[in-house]
């Protein structure tokens, strides 16, 4: 038993350690925030707070388009959440639970789609959105991601982790497959569901290359091109950049506080069957 337990406090120093280190940029942005510009161009940077200065807090607050860049932040990661919880719930549950001709391939082709990386496809998106008047919409960003391989086959295993018979006596007693998706198979995925929530959140919230491309009116840019243009506003001031971030990221620090449960959860059971 002892020789057992060795192992595991090993691993939980090591990743106790790996935690620490992946907190140290998060601290230098929380120092930097409440400095002065003179404070940061003291060299080399320190972690400590002689005196903290709210003025950074307090520039960011009173900027004219800040909020307004948040806002816009907020509706996009909405609308990518609302799309994208249906149509990829919905691709998921006739994958797992449907039979129809060429079923395992079309899932392989689009298992495939994953191989291609978005951004050698940014040009020719640019020319079609420039066709459909999507530049310089929300839409540019909110339609192409309301749809996702990843979450496709992550919800897919954890669909096939449901015992097939509750859905199947679900049937058998009259419901359609309508009434089963969303009845019996959707509250039991809730793990998997906070899943896809949380990392939808993070990488539409943190996106920044699809913004900077299709959107180019100021008062619709979203807060990660946002913060960027502090820098070209305000010269190099990465103490009003870091104060900007810190309000950023609060959102993103809420959802995990509430959803890393699940998180978790959703995870390790997505693939217990394949």
């Amino acid at each position: 038993m002892g020789t057992l337990l060795k192992p595991k406090l090993m691993m939980t120093y090591v990743m106790l350690l790996l935690g620490i280190v992946m907190i140290i940029p998060f601290l230098f942005m929380i120092s930097f925030a409440l400095k002065t510009p003179l404070e940061m161009t003291q060299h080399p940077a320190s972690l400590f707070i002689s005196h903290p200065f709210m003025g950074n807090f307090e520039t960011i607050f009173k900027h004219k388009t800040y909020f307004i860049w948040y806002f816009n932040s907020i509706k996009v990661v909405l609308g990518v959440l609302v799309l994208r919880g249906l149509l990829v719930t919905m691709a998921a549950y006739a994958f797992a639970r449907l039979e129809f001709r060429f079923k395992n391939v079309i899932f392989m082709i689009l298992i495939a789609k994953m191989m291609i990386p978005s951004d050698t496809t940014i040009v020719a998106r640019f020319l079609l959105y420039k066709y459909l008047h999507l530049n310089n919409t929300h839409w540019a960003i909110i339609l192409p991601a309301a749809f996702d391989v990843f979450f496709l086959f992550l919800l897919r295993q954890f669909f096939i982790s449901i015992p097939k018979e509750i859905s199947e006596a679900a049937i058998v007693d009259g419901c359609s497959h309508y009434k089963v998706y969303y009845r019996i198979i959707l509250p039991l995925a809730k793990p998997a569901l906070v899943t896809m929530v949380l990392f939808t959140f993070l990488w539409t919230w943190n996106d920044f290359a699809s913004p900077f491309v299709f959107i180019t009116d100021m008062k619709k840019q979203l807060l990660t091109v946002g913060l960027s243009y502090f820098q070209t506003e305000a010269g190099a001031d990465y103490a009003l950049q870091m104060a900007g971030a810190a309000v950023a990221v609060l959102p993103t620090i809420v959802l995990f506080i509430f959803a890393q449960k699940y998180f978790v959860q959703g995870v390790t059971m997505s693939g217990v069957k394949g």
